[in-house]
């Protein structure tokens, strides 16, 4: 077997590995896969007895500081769970191969599941076209009944948890702070992804002059909740504009309800959401802005995401008014 990777997959994980494949099959090779923030993700290649390959992929909560061992638990099961129920719905996401959320027999907490085709493409060139495949794959996705329910949503930010960026307009912050300050508007709820952005979404990206890009897969399923279409609305519109641009966090909501969604009616409402989401993130730009740098946007330092957090919540307030 070929790593490709400094940190190979460690070797209670290989043989947990192993007992899950077909008979005859090998891991031949494995490689580090970009965007996660908490966890270790591996693709595998697996050798069959013909000579053939196909691919699986490996998530280790690795990261003991920001997953402690019971919301690890949590969010494998909750995956795991959520890949079975979606099977089938025309959703296209990995199929779950195996879990191991305890860590009984892994070195970290771990999921096997199948691989799927495309890459996450976090450049600004063919937004434009790639926005309202975005908004259509939510609107399908909110559309969803499973027989089983997820849990409620959880929100953790506060007004007493934000965290103000350096040099931001004080004034436009402060009135953003006081929007949560309220409590949560009535909605009707949902079946949400709860982390739907374009770091989670795989396109087939075909070469120029062929058919435009489509979505071949949504992944990151462990905080699958039950809550208002704005809420995941909001959270992409808000990487949106820290990855391109106010602009296109403001253009997502648009290209959401185009698609046939239908968000909260009043425009109050629909701020509270907008505002929760973008203010959450002022808690974690490090963290997010992280990956996207790893994925070759370089020019996204923390100091840079958190100007664009601030322009970002300002043009939300400056709507209102």
């Amino acid at each position: 077997m070929t790593n490709h990777d400094e940190a190979a997959v460690r070797p209670l994980t290989l043989a947990w590995v192993s007992r899950h494949l077909e008979a005859g099959e090998r891991i031949v090779r494995t490689e580090a896969l970009h965007g996660g923030i908490t966890a270790e993700m591996r693709r595998l290649t697996i050798g069959r007895p013909d000579g053939s390959t196909r691919h699986l992929v490996l998530r280790a909560l690795v990261d003991v500081e920001q997953v402690n061992a019971e919301h690890a638990e949590d969010w494998l099961n909750r995956e795991a769970t959520t890949l079975t129920l979606l099977a089938g719905t025309g959703v296209p996401t990995p199929g779950p191969v195996a879990v191991d959320p305890t860590a009984a027999h892994c070195e970290y907490p771990s999921l096997l599941m199948t691989h799927l085709p495309g890459r996450t493409v976090l450049d600004d060139e063919g937004l434009e076209t790639r926005v309202p495949l975005l908004a259509r794959q939510l609107v399908a996705i909110h559309a969803l009944r499973p027989a089983e329910r997820p849990r409620e949503y959880v929100a953790l930010t506060t007004a007493d948890t934000v965290v103000v960026p350096k040099g931001a307009d004080a004034a436009a912050w402060a009135a953003a702070i006081d929007v949560i300050r309220r409590p949560a508007p009535p909605y009707e709820g949902r079946f949400l992804h709860r982390d739907f952005q374009p770091g989670n979404v795989l396109f087939d990206v075909p070469p120029p002059r062929q058919a435009g890009p489509r979505i071949t897969g949504v992944v990151d399923w462990a905080a699958t909740s039950w809550g208002p279409a704005d809420l995941d609305v909001a959270h992409c519109s808000t990487n949106l504009a820290l990855l391109h641009g106010p602009a296109w966090g403001l253009r997502f909501a648009e290209a959401y309800e185009e698609a046939g969604g239908v968000l909260a009616a009043a425009a109050s409402e629909r701020l509270y959401w907008q505002v929760r989401s973008g203010l959450a993130f002022s808690e974690e730009v490090q963290l997010v802005a992280r990956p996207w740098r790893e994925a070759g946007r370089a020019e996204l330092t923390t100091r840079a995401v958190e100007e664009r957090l601030d322009a970002y919540v300002t043009a939300l307030m400056d709507a209102l008014g």
